[in-house]
């Protein structure tokens, strides 16, 4: 029962993220880059004390640190720049979708034979993101939003695949967040900036408690649980986001979101419990 419940804390902790930054950048509280920047800041600091706490050591100077922060910057800042249009559900469902298929090309790519199954299930989630990317008239999709999305799924994707094999991966994080928040302000250096008390506030909560304390919980519980079964409790994030946008921004559902998180969300389960090729 303990692990359920963690578990579905961090679900809520990952889904959090994209209504906070909804909140803050949408609603004007704070500038993107400003809000990606604190959010990054934050989390450096929680992830280091957490470090700390147990008594161990930042990696900041292995190779792998390269890759990993300049994909969690993409993704921190696309992340945020994409919100300032995009509605929290569909800015999830978006990220969701872009870091799965991502990562199951990558996979095809490197020679991880898929089975039928898994192309069937993967292209089914492809064919749930061009349902919610397609510029059908009256679409409320905006088209930079959503490739700022795209480019942060990927980013994400690319810091997914360089974290593999991690020995420790709360270090490896807390390093690559150290390592990115100067990387965070450098667009900040001679800018007008826009932030006020409560959109850093937003942000802070963000880095330090739903990023910074949900990856800590996640990694705390990753170990529990089967490789099919953590994939799939993922597939709740954009689900929550989704519903949460809908009560707490009053973002509109529409028949179109709803079919392509079907898709997406119905593609990939199918795709992740597929059992490996022979």
């Amino acid at each position: 029962m303990r692990l359920i419940l963690l578990t579905i804390l961090t679900m809520l902790a990952f889904a959090s993220n994209s209504v906070l930054n909804r909140m803050a950048v949408g609603g004007g509280h704070i500038d993107a880059a400003s809000f990606a920047a604190v959010r990054m800041l934050a989390g450096a600091v929680a992830l280091s004390v957490i470090l700390m706490a147990r008594g161990g050591a930042f990696p900041l100077f292995e190779r792998s640190r390269i890759i990993g922060t300049l994909s969690l910057a993409a993704y921190m800042i696309g992340f945020s720049l994409a919100y300032v249009s995009l509605d929290a559900g569909l800015g999830a469902l978006i990220l969701f979708g872009v870091v799965q298929v991502a990562m199951f090309v990558w996979g095809a790519v490197i020679g991880t034979r898929p089975t039928l199954r898994q192309i069937c299930g993967a292209s089914i989630a492809f064919g749930g993101l061009a349902v919610a990317l397609w510029p059908a008239e009256g679409s409320s999709t905006d088209p930079m939003g959503a490739a700022l999305m795209v480019v942060a799924g990927l980013g994400w994707a690319a810091y997914t695949l360089a974290g593999r094999g991690a020995k420790a991966p709360l270090a490896a994080t807390a390093a690559n967040f150290i390592l990115a928040t100067p990387l965070m302000l450098l667009p900040l250096i001679g800018q007008e900036l826009n932030l006020s008390a409560y959109g850093t506030v937003l942000a802070v909560v963000a880095g330090a408690v739903t990023s910074g304390l949900g990856y800590a919980l996640w990694y705390s519980v990753l170990p529990r649980m089967q490789a099919s079964t953590a994939a799939v409790v993922q597939l709740s994030v954009p689900i929550i986001a989704i519903a949460a946008g809908a009560l707490l921004l009053g973002e509109t559902v529409t028949l179109v979101i709803g079919l392509a998180a079907l898709l997406v969300v119905g593609g990939i389960a199918l795709a992740v419990t597929s059992r490996p090729a022979q």
